[in-house]
């Protein structure tokens, strides 16, 4: 007869066998999981951008001068004529002793210089009176029959050249005093003595209505010909340019539309995409590889009242829609895999991945368009590891 030992003995190895079943038994693999669904698809172009003033005006320096100090700042507004800045002729030079000395000297070169010029135009004087004197004497004997013509007209000629000699002295009495102002006035003027207000401003004055974008020089100082002072223009005049990767710029059609996100206000803005630039350039990205990039102009169609704080080189994330559908039979793209030369997914049945081949549409970031391979409904594993594969039990986190 079987005793109470023998029963004890048979449940323990049950109760063992059964533990060993149970740890050897193949366990689903713990999965995230998504669904096939209809639903719209926006296919788009994603890079950063930033705003800008459609009509930036520049005030430049005319010429070489001393600007006043700037009263204007950034964001004041301007009416078109309205005088911004004055600019003045540059201050004279601090005269050094080795200058003053020299300056000195040219006054004492030009002072004697007068003296000679004086002294030649009284010796020219005389000289003049002699010959119209020796020319009135030959006349009276040329009628009496004296002497020839041929004398007279000699002393005629040497009357009038002596005359010319006077007036070439007396204009040079003028130059040398004219030489001396401007030795005195060397002397007299420089930056140590201070100097009256000027007689001649140029005053610079805004060629629109608008606002100051920005100050590139407030204090007052000389400054050359060309230098830029300040930025005018109209903030409610506003684009959006963007640069992307010229493989992707031959995708944008002009007259798209453009969503701009992140913007710091709520919601979307719309914008449409007014010109694609012919030309690239070069620019090195973050991680130093060279990239061609386009610039993409956008105009926005937002009503001005919804981003009313957006300025001037405002950063905005813009989308550029390529393709967009209504109803799209679409699967998430985390859930898509390379095979062979098209792609798959693993799609949940019975509990169980089915290795699932599709083919795919347009896509974006986040979800792709499925034409054929899944149905709406179907349940597909989102990020399969290397423990999915086909036929595997598979159990949703």
């Amino acid at each position: 007869m079987p005793t109470r030992r023998s029963f004890g003995l048979a449940g323990l190895a049950f109760a063992l066998a059964a533990a060993l079943a149970w740890g050897f038994w193949p366990r689903p693999v713990l999965v995230e999981t998504g669904t096939v669904s209809r639903g719209p698809l926006v296919v788009t172009v994603e890079e950063e951008g930033r705003t800008r003033v459609r009509d930036r005006f520049e005030l430049s320096v005319p010429v070489p001068g001393h600007v006043r100090r700037l009263s204007l700042l950034a964001g004041d507004t301007v009416a078109e004529g309205q005088a911004v800045a004055e600019l003045e002729p540059l201050r004279s030079t601090v005269l050094d002793p080795r200058s003053r000395a020299e300056a000195e000297a040219r006054v004492a070169l030009a002072e004697s210089a007068l003296h000679a010029a004086e002294h030649k135009a009284a010796a020219a004087t005389a000289e003049a009176g002699r010959a119209r004197g020796e020319h009135e004497r030959r006349k009276r004997l040329c009628e009496t029959g004296c002497i020839s013509k041929e004398e007279l007209e000699n002393a005629a000629m040497l009357a009038r050249r002596t005359e010319a000699e006077q007036r070439s002295a007396e204009f040079g009495i003028q130059v040398a005093r004219f030489e001396l102002e401007a030795a005195r006035t060397a002397l007299g003027y420089s930056a140590a003595q201070g100097a009256a207000a000027p007689a001649e401003r140029v005053t610079l004055r805004s060629p629109v209505a608008g606002r100051v974008l920005k100050i590139l020089r407030r204090s007052e100082g000389p400054v050359q010909a060309g230098e830029i002072l300040l930025e005018v223009g109209d903030p409610h005049a506003l684009e959006v340019e963007v640069d992307v990767l010229s493989s992707e710029a031959v995708r944008i059609p002009p007259g798209g539309r453009v969503r701009l996100d992140r913007w710091g206000g709520d919601g979307l803005l719309d914008a449409v995409v007014r010109t694609v630039e012919p030309s690239g350039f070069t620019k090195v990205s973050a991680l130093g590889v060279e990239e061609q990039r386009v610039w993409v102009i956008a105009d926005l169609t937002s009503p001005p009242d919804q981003w009313a704080r957006l300025g001037d080189g405002y950063r905005v994330e813009a989308a550029f829609v390529i393709w967009e559908d209504s109803d799209v039979l679409q699967v998430p793209v985390s859930a898509l895999f390379r095979r062979n030369e098209g792609w798959a997914a693993f799609v949940v049945r019975d509990g169980a991945a089915r290795l699932q081949p599709v083919r795919l549409g347009h896509r974006n970031a986040h979800a792709a368009e499925v034409l054929e391979g899944v149905s709406a409904g179907d349940t597909v594993v989102l990020h399969p590891s290397n423990a999915v594969r086909e036929g595997i039990r598979v159990k949703a986190r």
